[in-house]
């Protein structure tokens, strides 16, 4: 399967560094100076994976359908305004995405670890959910897409508006640091996640590829759970389990 990456920044390089180890070389394509991208830039690819800028996601997405490409992830966050123009021309051209706020498996397992807790605190008077992020100084959106989904999960446990306040810290070199509190008078319970470095979403990425891969998924966008559950039935998580 002829794969290309759109995006030559960090999280970029790290998807590529992660096909690498599988001895697959992928190339990885930087935003063309002074111009919009066009499908000829492109090759015939099977697979693309956005990880450029949210600006850059829908025509990124636009040049590489009119390539003939079928099958998308799409690792970038912030573009969120423009997801029902990006669905709509997905199924259009009957092509299949797999798009998250946070393409790591262990981001996906801790939300369902913090929706669960939200709906065990939620009911009992006296604890309040509070949320803080932390990423590089560069980092465009704020809150991150992580943010806005934990908090999404924590507002569906205590029945709440998900447009809470985040703390946002937007400083140094952090990969993404995110952390959810429930205080009380009496006590407080956390919940962190701590990403090292990008190697955890370079996996997410190269794991949602293998499930578009495996079979012919329906046409959209599709969350990342979608994966993180075939994983979690697969018989190696089964014995873990």
């Amino acid at each position: 399967m002829d794969t290309i990456i759109l995006g030559n920044g960090p999280l970029g390089h790290a998807i590529a560094a992660a096909f690498r180890e599988r001895g697959t070389e992928v190339p990885l394509l930087g935003r063309p100076i002074g111009r919009a991208r066009d499908r000829t830039d492109l090759g015939a690819p099977d697979l693309t994976i956005e990880a450029s800028r949210a600006d850059a996601v829908g025509d990124n997405i636009a040049a590489a359908l009119a390539a003939g490409c079928r099958r998308f992830v799409i690792a970038t966050t912030g573009w969120d305004s423009d997801r029902a123009a990006l669905e709509a021309d997905l199924q259009a051209h009957g092509a299949a995405a797999v798009a998250a706020p946070n393409l790591s498996l262990g981001a996906a397992l801790f939300f369902r670890l913090v929706e669960r807790a939200a709906e065990l605190l939620g009911p009992i008077d006296g604890f309040e959910p509070y949320l803080l992020e932390w990423h590089r100084r560069t980092k465009r959106d704020r809150p991150s897409g992580t943010a806005r989904e934990l908090a999404r999960r924590v507002a569906a446990g205590f029945g709440e508006d998900p447009d809470r306040d985040i703390a946002v810290i937007r400083a140094g070199a952090s990969p993404g640091m995110h952390l959810v509190g429930f205080d009380s008078p009496g006590e407080t319970i956390e919940l962190r996640l701590t990403a090292r470095d990008r190697s955890a979403y370079a996996a997410g990425a190269l794991a949602a590829a293998d499930w578009l891969s495996r079979a012919t998924r329906s046409a959209g966008l599709h969350p990342f759970d979608e994966v993180v559950d075939e994983l979690l039935a697969a018989p190696a998580f089964a014995a873990i389990a």
